[in-house]
């Protein structure tokens, strides 16, 4: 009996210390080979404020059927790990001493050596491979100014591009099956605490909310093998499907929720989960409406967050670009009154178009005329934050954009409304300042503050 009774002692002193060392993993049989990142501390906001999620340091562990290994033995952090389309290769942010800026690596499985990727003089983190030939592109998160841009770049680490001009900090959290960037941003794109979807395509054009219902925090996006796209919220899970405009709250068990769900062949997904914020993340497996969540890796001092199948996935289309080399962009709102706002008819008069710069002072670009169904046509200045003010016939505001959009070097856009959403189509008639003029009233320079009215 003493000796059983050591011999348990034994086996629970052995447990304990692997739960205190992070070693703690399940030894499910439908369990895949993934990739994690352990931190003593993860602040999945921090980065709305231009600060490190990491600032305790984190590192990516490799767990298949040979055990649990660190991904990058040699760095003094690692995070963000995100798999080519081939399953192959992981990108990842990487500090190879303390005192480093993050920056972007790549290591080719199985046991290859990291080759750097970006060098710039501050961080760059959160990459995701974009689709290519040869996943030749890379998009990434890189601190300017005091704030997270959005970049696209080879995956040589040349030819860099910003993809958002807004006074918001931006960080990227998946690529679409439809090519464009899913990111998170301050709502409405600075102007606000709350986090917010967002995408934009691979040159910075076309930037807009998933969706328009702009009550909930969210952050932390993906996009599931249904299409849907599942994303923490203040009430746990929620996702956007294309069936609703507004999101689907999921039906998940209690706790709180980081984000960053992989999903697995099976259809079981992997997440960060937690019973309340004083609690450390935990990975958990998880078969959507189920009753209980399964532990996969534990650590009692530590989050465990970003689960990253080790697999193939679906290449996303590419996306072709449709930008001219024009100085300049077009906007043509088709009607200003098809919105979320109410308004009554006919009181639509013009419409004013600010920028900001990187004081944060705002300065009036130009006024130009709206018809009476509700169209305008401007052409703006490009890669700089631009705001719209709607204003009735006495110069009275009617509503003025909280927030700031973009548009890039020689897009051409058309929006239905006023903050109608992206779901919403179109009126099928051609607006009546296209009647009037196919030139657009050109609010590019400050000097054009008095552009004719619409009528």
């Amino acid at each position: 009996m003493r000796a059983r009774l050591i011999l348990f002692c034994t086996f629970s002193l052995i447990v304990a210390g692997l739960t205190r060392h992070g070693l703690e993993v399940s030894a499910a049989a439908n369990s895949p080979s993934f990739l994690y990142t352990v931190a003593q501390s993860y602040e999945p906001l921090a980065w709305m404020h231009g600060a490190d999620r990491f600032s305790s340091g984190a590192t990516i562990f490799l767990r298949d059927g040979k055990g649990r290994r660190p991904l990058a033995p040699e760095f003094a952090a690692s995070a963000d790990s995100a798999i080519s389309f081939d399953g192959r290769r992981v990108l990842f942010s990487g500090k190879q001493q303390a005192k480093d800026p993050w920056q972007i690596w790549e290591i080719t499985l199985p046991g290859g050596q990291p080759r750097r990727v970006t060098s710039a003089s501050t961080d760059c983190i959160r990459p995701f491979y974009l689709p290519g030939p040869v996943d030749d592109r890379v998009a990434y998160a890189r601190k300017a100014e005091g704030r997270f841009v959005i970049e696209v770049a080879d995956l040589n680490g040349e030819n860099p591009l910003p993809l958002t001009y807004g006074p918001a900090n931006s960080l990227p959290s998946d690529v679409l099956r439809d090519g464009r960037i899913l990111f998170e941003a301050a709502f409405p794109l600075g102007a606000d605490a709350r986090p917010e979807i967002y995408t934009v395509y691979s040159d910075g054009s076309g930037v807009e909310s998933y969706r328009c219902d702009h009550d909930n925090v969210r952050y932390q996006g993906k996009q599931l093998n249904s299409g849907d796209i599942v994303f923490a919220s203040a009430a746990g899970l929620a996702s956007f499907t294309s069936a609703r405009a507004q999101e689907v709250p999921i039906s998940a068990p209690a706790g709180e929720y980081a984000g960053d769900i992989a999903e697995t062949a099976s259809g079981d997904w992997l997440l960060s989960w937690r019973a309340n914020a004083k609690a450390h993340f935990q990975l958990m497996q998880w078969t959507p409406a189920a009753h209980a969540l399964h532990p996969l890796v534990s650590e009692e001092k530590a989050d465990i967050i970003q689960p990253t199948l080790l697999a193939d996935h679906v290449v996303p289309k590419r996306h072709p670009s449709a930008l001219h080399d024009w100085s300049y962009a077009n906007l043509l709102c088709l009607n200003a009154y098809t919105s979320k706002y109410q308004f009554a008819a006919a009181s639509i008069h013009s419409v004013r178009l600010y920028t900001r710069n990187l004081a944060g002072e705002t300065s009036l670009l130009g006024t130009a005329g709206v018809e009476p169904d509700g169209s305008f046509f401007i052409q703006v200045p490009t890669e700089q934050p631009l705001q719209i003010e709607l204003l009735d016939a006495a110069g009275k505001t009617l509503r003025r954009e909280s927030g700031f959009f973009w548009m890039r070097r020689g897009e051409q856009r058309i929006c239905v409304g006023c903050h109608a959403g992206p779901e919403t189509a179109p009126e099928n008639a051609v607006p009546m300042i296209l009647l009037k003029s196919t030139t657009p009233a050109d609010l590019t320079r400050a000097s054009a503050h008095n552009a004719s009215g619409g009528r």
